[in-house]
């Protein structure tokens, strides 16, 4: 059974849209629960247990008092600026995605027990790897994981040393792979801390990449291919697609934990080399059998696109036509 997430403000119509939106993406291992009056609440944390609470700072003091929960962490209408030093407040009047991810990471702080996931298995993991420059790679992953996220919960990884990604989505994160790799080399890592980090991007789901290249480097090959096994083993995702970088040591660890790993490729000269030499080093190893999980892939040119959402438009160009023939099983690729 997940925990109780309840939800009062003084403004009832915020607390329901809340936990509409947050209970449909089912993102936290909570069942958000909205309150239209005091009452009702007060009552219901009398009989069910209340592990958080979402409480508007312009109820009265006494009222907060009389409510039974765990934790509770204040609706702010001020910027987030705590309103008292001993209770954790958010800013209430941002995305819902925002307000979860900081709920997440002061809940995360100590958790107690954990809530229950509400997982569907193992989710399959889906590797994109090059070892050609210019191919397309990250653009073909982000695509297949948006056109993925339309059927399934999928959660997109980059692993690059530089992905663009922030610059792409006019974004700086306040949390990302860092983080998550921190917490699980120092074994607090839990769904808790992942809820605290994804991002999204329209119906698919992204982990913020690391933001020095040297986070990589620390974390370790073992440490970044345990995280996404236990992402994969212990989230509510189908399926994670994992655009690797191009560390040798950690592109091995993690091709190892993927169902299929989709390789763009280039037919220049060179480009055919370093694929000649990739195959070589597998079976130099003892790593040949990576070699039947490989599909390779001549993705198609696409031209400049005008000044909207790149990530959006590459849906309904050639990429995203290709793409779709890909999940359909059609005979593209190689």
């Amino acid at each position: 059974m997940k925990h109780i997430l309840a939800v009062y403000d003084v403004d009832p119509v915020y607390a329901a849209r809340f936990a509409e939106v947050v209970n449909q993406k089912e993102k936290i291992p909570f069942e958000v629960v909205a309150f239209s009056s005091i009452e009702r609440l007060r009552a219901f944390a009398a009989e069910h247990p209340v592990k958080l609470l979402l409480l508007g700072e312009h109820v009265p003091a006494e009222e907060k008092e009389s409510i039974r929960a765990e934790k509770v962490i204040l609706l702010s209408d001020n910027g987030g600026k705590p309103v008292s030093p001993s209770v954790p407040c958010v800013y209430k009047y941002q995305s819902s995605d925002a307000i979860v991810r900081e709920v997440m990471t002061w809940y995360g702080e100590s958790p107690g027990e954990l809530p229950e996931v509400s997982g569907r298995g193992l989710a399959k993991v889906l590797g994109v790897y090059s070892p050609v420059g210019r191919c397309l790679k990250t653009s073909f992953a982000l695509t297949m994981g948006k056109l993925l996220a339309q059927e399934e919960r999928v959660l997109y990884l980059n692993l690059e040393e530089f992905s663009g990604l922030s610059v792409l989505m006019k974004e700086e994160y306040k949390s990302d792979l860092s983080d998550l790799l921190y917490f699980y080399n120092g074994g607090s890592y839990n769904s808790l801390r992942l809820s605290s980090v994804v991002h999204t991007m329209g119906e698919l789901d992204y982990i913020p990449p690391v933001r020095y290249p040297e986070d990589l480097d620390q974390a370790g090959e073992e440490a970044i291919a345990g995280l996404i096994r236990a992402i994969a083993g212990e989230s509510a995702y189908d399926t994670l697609v994992v655009d690797i970088g191009s560390g040798r040591r950690t592109a091995l660890s993690v091709m190892k934990l993927c169902r299929v790993i989709y390789m763009p490729i280039r037919e220049d000269p060179v480009s055919l080399a370093k694929l000649k030499e990739l195959e070589q080093y597998f079976s130099q190893t003892g790593n040949g059998m990576l070699r039947e999980r490989i599909k390779r892939l001549k993705l198609p040119y696409h031209g400049s696109f005008g000044r909207g959402d790149y990530i959006d438009q590459l849906l309904w160009g050639e990429l995203g036509d290709y793409v779709r023939q890909l999940l359909r099983g059609s005979s593209v690729g190689g």
